[in-house]
This record gives C-alpha cells, sequence and structure tokens, in this order.
C-alpha cells in the first residue's frame, strides 16, 4: 500500500469491496453486513485510517473548528482567556485554531487570510495594539464568518463582544490609591487607540477629579510594558518629578515599575504606592506582592465562546449583536497598603 494519509478508496482497494461500501460500513449503515462492517473496522485500525476532515466540512457545510486570533499568548491574561475557549470548545465537540499576531497588524491581516481559509465556522478576536485599518475584519463578516470580539474590540463594527468594564475597574484602581492617602498619582497607560487605553485613562481622571485632585499631565505616561515602564520611572525620578502612586495599564508595567523605584532605593508602598491591571500569576509573587485588577480571562473565554458556539449553530443568523460586560475586581495586596 502506497505510503502516506489511508483513504476509504486504499480500504476498499485492500478489500476488493467499493469505496461507497466501505463508506457505509464505517457509518454503521443497516444495509452493510455485520461481517463486512468488522473486516472494514478491523482493517481501518490497522491502518491508522482517519477521515479527512476537510471533505466532511465541505459535505457538512460546518468544519467544527473555531479560530482564535491572540496578541500574545505569554501574556497571562491572554493565556488565561485561551484557557476557557478551549475548554468551552472540546465540550461542545469543536476544535481550535490559534493564530497569534504578536501585536502586528500585518500578522493580525495574514492571520485573519489564514482561518478564512481554513474554512473555520467563526473566530474569536482581539486586536492588536498597532490595528487602526479594520477592512480584514469587515471582509470576515461580509464572508458571513461569525465573530465575536474580546477584550479588545473594533469601534463600530456590529459584532458579539465581551468585555470588562475597564472605565470602573481603572476608577477603583485610582480611587484605592486616593484613599490610602496618596495625592500624586502617576498613570502609565496604555495606546489611546485602543478603546480599553482610553477607558483607563478616563476611570483614573475621574477619580482624580471626584478626590478634588490636581491632573498633572507629565505624570501621564504611555508605557505599556516592562521596559518602557522601566524608562518612564527613571525620567520621573531623574527630573525630581514628585509621585507617590502609580496606576499601570498592565502587571507587566507595574513590575517593571516596581523593579526601578527600588532599584533606586524607594520603598514601595511606603513611598510610592503601585497597583497594577489583569492580576497574573506573577501579581502573587513580586515583592512586595502586586495589587491588580482581577480581569476574569477563563471567564471572559468560555463566555465568548459560549457566544460564538450561540451564533454558529443558531438558525437566525440575524439576531442582534451582543456585548456583555464583566465586572472586573481589585485584589489589595502589599504594593498599596
Amino acid at each position: 500500500m502506497k505510503s502516506g494519509l489511508v483513504t476509504i478508496k486504499d480500504l476498499a482497494r485492500e478489500l476488493k469491496i467499493s469505496a461507497s461500501t466501505v463508506s457505509r460500513a464505517l457509518k454503521d449503515h443497516p444495509d452493510i453486513s455485520t461481517e463486512t462492517k468488522r473486516a472494514v473496522n478491523e482493517l481501518a485500525k490497522k491502518l491508522n485510517y482517519q477521515p479527512n476532515a476537510v471533505a466532511l466540512s465541505l459535505k457538512q457545510r460546518r468544519s467544527n473548528t473555531i479560530g482564535i486570533i491572540i496578541p500574545e499568548i505569554v501574556h497571562y491574561f491572554f493565556s488565561s482567556v485561551i484557557s476557557g475557549i478551549e475548554d468551552v470548545a472540546y465540550d461542545a465537540g469543536f476544535n481550535v485554531i490559534i493564530c497569534q499576531s504578536n501585536e502586528k497588524y500585518e500578522r493580525e491581516v495574514a492571520n485573519a487570510k489564514t482561518l478564512l481559509a481554513s474554512r473555520v465556522d467563526g473566530i474569536l478576536v482581539s486586536i492588536t495594539k498597532e490595528t487602526e485599518d479594520y477592512s480584514h475584519l469587515y471582509n470576515l463578516r461580509d464572508n458571513k464568518i461569525p465573530l465575536v470580539f474580546y477584550d479588545r474590540v473594533v469601534p463600530g463594527l456590529n459584532a458579539d463582544q465581551v468585555i470588562i468594564d475597564d472605565f470602573d475597574a481603572s476608577y477603583r484602581a485610582t480611587r484605592h490609591l486616593i484613599d490610602s492617602g496618596r495625592q500624586h498619582i502617576a498613570h502609565f497607560a496604555g495606546p489611546q487607540k485602543l478603546l480599553i487605553g482610553k477607558q483607563r485613562k478616563e476611570g483614573y481622571l475621574k477619580a482624580l477629579n471626584e478626590a478634588g485632585l490636581a491632573v498633572d499631565n507629565d505624570l501621564i505616561i504611555e508605557a505599556d510594558n516592562f521596559e518602557k515602564a522601566r524608562m518612564a520611572i527613571m525620567k520621573l525620578l531623574n527630573t525630581k518629578k514628585k509621585f507617590d502612586g502609580l496606576f499601570a495599564t498592565n502587571d507587566l508595567t507595574a513590575i517593571g515599575a516596581m523593579q526601578t523605584i527600588q532599584k533606586r532605593g524607594l520603598k514601595i508602598p511606603d513611598d510610592i504606592a503601585v497597583v497594577g491591571f489583569s492580576d497574573g500569576r506573577f501579581s502573587g509573587i513580586t515583592d512586595p506582592t502586586l495589587t491588580s485588577v482581577d480581569q476574569h480571562g477563563y471567564e471572559m473565554g468560555t463566555i465568548a465562546t459560549e457566544m460564538l458556539l450561540k451564533r454558529i449553530t443558531s438558525e437566525d443568523d440575524e439576531y442582534p449583536a451582543e456585548t456583555k460586560v464583566l465586572n472586573a475586581n481589585l485584589v489589595v495586596r502589599g504594593s498599596s497598603l
């Protein structure tokens, strides 16, 4: 027998029966004799026959596969989202194709094209920090591919989405710093072209304004990763800018800031209190441990997947897009007490 994947025709040739008989025997068709079914299934097992998933998807008009476009798999929040997605998809009998954009717009576009060509039944998307042109996502929608956005969404695109209340979570995080006695609070912000970046900054500003604290634009710096946080802290300290609190847009940014603050001989939280965002696995092992907003990544993944599967299996593909907003909670630890 030729090498490579075994097909129904290979089984039929080996058993000297028709391919249609083999196909019906594998499906346990009542018209096929017990002896023939036994022979076909034994040979299929012996030769490790696997059904052709592409052929089946063309016949059934469904691949039972969903795609994920994710900015960074290494980020704890996004890896938690993937866990939630895979658990729900697996239980529903769906396979998952994971595509990482690595925060690059061009990669995201390529991911979208790959998943469309792979005939996935639907796609879960969180856009990159660079994405401003959404035509590739509109193209998916125009091709009748169900979309559910999670965490980072596309303004104006009519699609299902699962988000947290970034504005309220950021307001409460900043309010916590104010309530602990901080009067000069810096904010290391995310990209303002992302809705989550804008909302986290707006929540921070609301807390300051409500408390009657002056907004110092020199304390608002776009720094959303470890290295940018280190550079931003050094700049603030070198210019002797007064600040006694920091709200960072994510945990890695907060940790980069904490390490630099400590290297400069300052104490956390005595000199500067720090709050992060995402409550990843590192937040509980920093010294001191990091106060952070829990984004509930696993729950977001499960809900987003349930929404997508509902959209895929629904006979009514015109029902209105849904938005589900999760309430994040602040986990208070040693960095702000």
